[in-house]
């Protein structure tokens, strides 16, 4: 029988992090020198909330359009705008690129990214997908009680929503709660995996569930196209307490197609458009 040669491995470090903190004793007060490690500047204050505020405050700016298509960035411009420094700005830059509101641009930093209908189907196609396989493994799995008590809370709560006037306070209701629910769907599938690129799909432009539900506020048919939507919230629950996993992944899958019909709808009504958050992102097809 040959013998597997055995590999020695080094223990772990365990005084690195002790060997951190005293490199941070060393650093003068106040002074940012080439000493500085990047786990000691990611413990300081107030680093993580800069970081968040920044990255808000430039989606915010970009959705609701005051930074058009195709418009560069500039890093002064936003530290200006936002007051922050010019770190929680490149962080936030480097994350809306990863999510897709930005492209690099061969000059130098970062451009505010149009998108095709195609793109946005594309988008919508594959987080129907991957929740259609996360139903998938909920249903072959099986969720516990809690997990089902849950479900039908969010679905419960829907059905209240649309029960009452469609106000504007209750779309937005109805896009938390529809959230939640998706949310609630993908952990179910009891795969961190999974889970976490279905939170990866949903900041991609568009993609996500609610992506184009205030445009349905002006639409007359809007009480009827939500009522579908939650007939489906309703027999995929179901399908998962049945041990349904192919009809718990079809249902789901069907269920995203909904929101390329929303996406096509709005397309076809300029008031309706106004309505989409990021809305002017969108490039039109000629004629349009």
């Amino acid at each position: 029988m040959t013998q597997r040669r055995l590999i020695p491995v080094s223990p772990p470090d365990l005084d690195a992090n002790a060997a951190v903190g005293n490199a941070a004793a060393r650093q003068p007060a106040g002074e940012d020198g080439p000493h500085e490690t990047n786990a000691h500047r990611a413990r300081a204050p107030g680093a993580a909330s800069q970081t968040e505020r920044a990255l808000l405050g430039l989606r915010e700016l970009i959705v609701e359009g005051h930074l058009v298509a195709g418009a560069r960035i500039s890093e002064l411009w936003v530290v200006d705008r936002l007051g922050v420094s010019r770190t929680p700005v490149r962080a936030a830059l480097n994350r809306l690129e990863e999510e897709g509101l930005l492209e690099p641009i061969a000059s130098g930093g970062f451009a505010v990214r149009s998108f095709t209908v195609e793109d946005i189907g594309d988008s919508i196609e594959l987080r129907g997908t991957l929740e259609g396989l996360a139903a998938r493994l909920a249903a072959e799995r099986g969720v516990d009680a809690v997990q089902l008590q849950k479900l039908h809370a969010c679905i419960d709560e829907i059905d209240v929503i649309l029960a009452g006037e469609l106000t504007d306070d209750a779309f937005s209701a109805y896009v938390d709660a529809n959230r939640r629910l998706h949310a609630l769907l993908a952990a179910a599938s009891n795969s961190s995996v999974i889970e976490r690129q279905i939170e990866r799909v949903m900041t991609m432009p568009f993609a996500s569930p609610s992506a184009f539900v205030m445009a349905q506020s002006i639409d007359a048919s809007a009480r009827d196209m939500l009522r579908i939507a939650q007939s489906q919230h309703r027999a995929v629950v179901e399908s998962i307490e049945r041990r349904e996993g192919a009809r718990a992944e079809a249902l789901m899958r069907e269920h995203a197609r909904i929101a390329q019909r929303n996406l096509h709808a709005a397309l076809e009504n300029q008031n309706a458009m106004t309505q989409v958050p990021g809305g002017k992102l969108i490039r039109l097809p000629i004629g349009r």
